[in-house]
């Protein structure tokens, strides 16, 4: 290069400039068009060296000259360093990932992945030598899940038509109620599919809620019926007249089950898309039930419930005595408490209904307490669930500065640890005490990160292996990151239970200084021991060793040298300079520019790398330019412009989120901004601590909305702003069972109160109400219809409705309560929501009775006919007039 008077930069622009296909249009002659390209694409070793660098003409003897790629190095094919290696059970191996489109079935992208790598292992795979085996598949996981609901809902399905027997004692009478389950279930199924919405886990998840929630209206319209035939009236005039009494009533639970989520449906944060899923399925069951409580109910009940009916349970709840009548089938232990029960009930209200001091007492001390009960046992929130996929993944920051072989050691360190874990080395079997064993173990070594993941063979215990990664992992002293179980809301590493504090300022070393005092800081809160994860981006110090070259530009100047020419010399003959991307045979090649060493080895040979200027000398680097050691950031990191270094931190598995945040906050944030901070630099909490802020904030707006919607709805239907006051006071009943509920469960199982829990709260508005609506509704119709005072109204709707309440709260328990108790893949997701739902309506059930006659004997005045009582009728006898 030098006896030519070439630089690299000048051997880089010719092959640049050489290597180009550029279309020029087309020429139409005759009966054709031709297309016009200048084509000198590089696709051949030959081309290559056949490139010419610089020509030069004598003119006197006319002679011309030329130098060509080939006068000055050589062409040939050759690998590029590794900049990664990756083992697979102890096996070196090259990893594919596969990412599906947007908007692509997850289900059937893997079902055609896995028919590849089965051609794959049949066909081309084996001539080569190499086998391709699937390290993960998550529709493993989906589909237990999908089959885990779909168990639950069969089995809710069958105890909801258990309870339903219990209390009619008739088949036919079952059967038609029960028909509701199968109707409003697969019809939400058509009913999704017209909406463009999917079928996933949380949306069959909302299907399973709805099991219990459908049969309430077909369990109050079917009653009505069978109580008008026990009086002797003709069955197709008990259809008619028992689904018209009690239209108003059903419409309304419906209406006010709805419009709960209407709030949930527009809501845009992360979380939006599982609340709608689960509040779309709902909703559309519930109202396809209440279309078939009117239509298809009373048409099977005119038909099957063919001659007079009499039972000892439908007696008991209407003898205030207690006696029994004659049944066809007794069971003398249920039919003896439930008669005791009803005296009780009855009792109670005769007694409370007496007295307004006392019945203000009852409802002060019962919504006081329960809300008491909700508030001091309410636990701290989680933002979404992990879910329990078999998957344990982790990535790795050793120190800065270390090289591919130095973190390929660490791995083998692992490797070696984790090894009495492989089930290929050890069995399948793992011991009593012992975590499970590893189906499939991975690690991937890069220059600055590393990645670490397991799968178990038992896909209930993953969460077991991630200690014995995360140990052996950071036994490397200055090692940080992340080992966790795979989240299913999140890609990002560390889940959905990653804090971030960023710390930003002006200059890098002021943020630097107060990162590493935050560090130490949040060491002592939540030691690494107990279960907490820590990483900083991109790091604590400016660790990265970095040899600069600081070029002088009077020397650069006086060799003729430009800095961007020294800075491609240096990189051609250390690290080789990429030229341009070619095509040879079909492949995608690098064409690299390479000095004839390959490369150095040790710091002080860059003093002596050649530059050629174009005078044709060489000169050493160290003669251009300065060279120091020094150190550099890995990472340049800017959040809002400003230099920001953010330390991570996932918080121990059974530590909620609220709680972590407090901790970060009083113990490590707030400490440092009372202190002396360096000038400009901020603390702040974001990642999934911005999101869990946001979404509780939305939620308790969510929550109010849908009691101020209940509260509407009803005041409209009702004509009156006092008793949907009354039917809002079983709210605080409900709260408090779904917070005992999520104990009760918490005792047996750890379940977080996240967001999805949460929404338990609201399913609880919309839906606890309907036992209250039904108590109200009756005691108007008795006091506008049949003239009673308002005390012996009380008394008669108390004694009416019982059996319904518990009917239909019964059926809606038993149907949710397979979700609750029944374990398995993607349980964790709606156990928590299962537990508030169907604690809160079991105790709202009991407490609704003791409510709601107390603040009617207080509130309650025979009114004026409304809008909705005017199409009630007398539940003893022919419908309002």
């Amino acid at each position: 290069m030098a006896r030519y008077g070439l630089t690299v930069m000048d051997v880089a622009t010719a092959l640049r400039e050489t290597n180009r296909s550029i279309s020029a249009g087309d020429i139409d002659e005759g009966k054709r068009r031709y297309v016009i390209r200048t084509d000198a694409e590089l696709n051949s070793p030959e081309r290559i060296r056949a490139v010419v660098l610089r020509t030069a003409s004598d003119r006197a003897t006319g002679r011309i000259g030329r130098v060509t790629v080939d006068d000055i190095g050589t062409v040939g094919f050759h690998h590029k360093e590794p900049s990664a290696r990756i083992r697979a059970l102890g096996v070196p191996s090259i990893a594919i990932n596969a990412v599906r489109e947007t908007g692509a079935n997850v289900i059937e992208t893997m079902e055609g992945i896995a028919a590849a790598v089965d051609e794959l292992n049949a066909t081309h795979l084996p001539a080569a030598g190499l086998t391709m085996e699937q390290v993960y598949d998550e529709t493993v996981y989906i589909e237990s899940s999908i089959e885990l609901v779909q168990q639950n809902i069969y089995i809710g399905g069958t105890l909801a038509a258990i309870i339903l027997l219990l209390f009619l004692r008739s088949v036919g009478a079952t059967m038609i109620i029960s028909i509701a389950i199968p109707i409003s279930v697969v019809g939400s199924f058509v009913a999704m599919a017209a909406l463009g919405r999917s079928i996933n886990v949380i949306s069959l998840a909302g299907f399973a809620f709805a099991v219990g929630m459908v049969v309430d209206a077909a369990i109050v319209v079917l009653e009505n019926i069978y109580r008008l035939r026990q009086q002797g009236m003709p069955r197709f005039k008990a259809a008619f007249e028992g689904a018209s009494q009690v239209w108003g009533a059903i419409f309304v639970s419906a209406l006010t089950t709805v419009l709960v989520f209407l709030p949930l449906l527009i809501m845009e944060l992360e979380a939006g898309q599982l609340f709608r899923d689960i509040a779309v399925a709902i909703s559309v069951a519930v109202l396809l039930s209440l279309i078939v409580s009117i239509t298809l109910i009373p048409a099977m009940a005119s038909r099957i419930l063919g001659r007079r009916v009499k039972s000892g349970l439908e007696k008991a709840s209407s003898d205030a005595g207690g006696s029994v009548a004659p049944s066809r089938l007794r069971l003398p232990g249920i039919d003896g408490l439930a008669s005791l029960f009803v005296r009780m009930i009855v009792g109670f209200t005769r007694w409370v209904v007496r007295g307004r001091l006392r019945a203000l007492t009852v409802v002060v001390v019962i919504c006081g307490g329960s809300l008491a009960i909700a508030w001091t046992m309410l636990p701290k929130l989680d933002y979404l669930p992990e879910g329990n996929r078999n998957l344990i993944f982790g990535i790795v920051l050793p120190p800065p500065g270390y090289n591919l072989e130095t973190t390929s050691a660490i791995a083998q360190r692992v490797e070696n640890s984790v090894k009495p874990l492989w089930a290929t080395e050890t069995g399948p079997e793992s011991k009593p005490g012992e975590p499970p064993k590893m189906e499939r173990f991975f690690f991937v070594t890069l220059r600055t990160q590393a990645f670490v993941g397991a799968v178990s063979m038992d896909p209930t215990r993953v969460d077991e292996l991630i200690d014995p990664l995360r140990f052996p992992v950071f036994r490397e002293p200055g090692t940080y990151g992340f080992v966790s179980q795979a989240g299913l809301f999140s890609r990002v590493v560390g889940g959905g239970r990653k804090i971030d504090i960023d710390i930003s300022g002006p200059d890098l070393e002021s943020v630097l200084a107060t990162a590493l005092k935050a560090t130490g800081a949040i060491m002592g809160a939540m030691p690494m021991q107990e279960g907490n994860q820590f990483r900083p981006r991109p790091g604590l110090e400016l660790g990265a060793p970095e040899i600069r070259l600081l070029p002088d530009p009077v020397r650069l100047r006086d060799n003729g040298v430009t800095a961007t020419e020294l800075g491609l010399t240096v990189d051609a003959f250390n690290d080789g300079l990429r030229v341009d991307e070619i095509t040879i045979d079909g492949k995608r090649l690098d064409l690299m520019l390479s000095g004839p060493d390959g490369g150095i080895s040790r710091t002080q040979d860059i003093d002596s790398l050649p530059v050629v200027t174009r005078e044709g000398t060489v000169v050493p680097a160290s003669s251009l330019a300065d060279i120091i050691v020094t150190a550099g950031p890995t990472e340049i990191r800017h959040v809002e412009r400003e230099r920001t270094v953010t330390l991570e931190v996932r918080p121990a598995p059974h530590m909620p989120l609220e709680v972590a945040m407090e901790t970060l906050q009083n113990q490590v944030i707030g400490p440092l901004q009372a202190g002396t901070l360096p000038p400009g630099v901020t603390l702040r909490l974001s990642g999934t601590a911005d999101e869990l802020t946001k979404t509780f904030d939305a939620m308790v707006t969510n929550l109010l909305l849908a009691l101020v919607i209940v509260y509407l709805i009803m005041a409209v239907l009702f004509e009156s702003f006092v008793y949907p006051f009354i039917i809002m006071l079983s709210v605080p009943a409900a709260a408090a069972g779904g917070v005992l509920g999520l104990a009760a469960v918490n005792a047996q199982t750890f379940t977080p109160f996240d967001m999805l829990t949460l929404l338990g709260f609201v399913i609880l508005v919309g839906i606890v109400v309907n036992n209250a609506i039904l108590l109200v509704h009756q005691t108007l119709h008795h006091m506008r219809a049949d003239g009673m005072a308002p005390s012996d109204a009380i008394i008669e709707a108390t004694r009416n409705r019982i059996r319904p309440i518990f009917m239909s709260s019964l059926t809606s328990v038993f149907g949710m309560l397979p979700l609750v108790i029944f374990p398995g893949a993607g349980s964790e997701l709606y156990r928590g929501l299962g537990s508030v739902v169907v604690g809160g309506l079991a105790l709202s059930s009991f407490i609704t009775l003791f409510v709601v006659p107390p603040m009617l004997a207080i509130l309650a005045r025979p009114p004026k006919k409304s809008g909705l009582e005017s199409t009630t009728s007398d539940a003893e006898g022919s419908p309002a007039e």
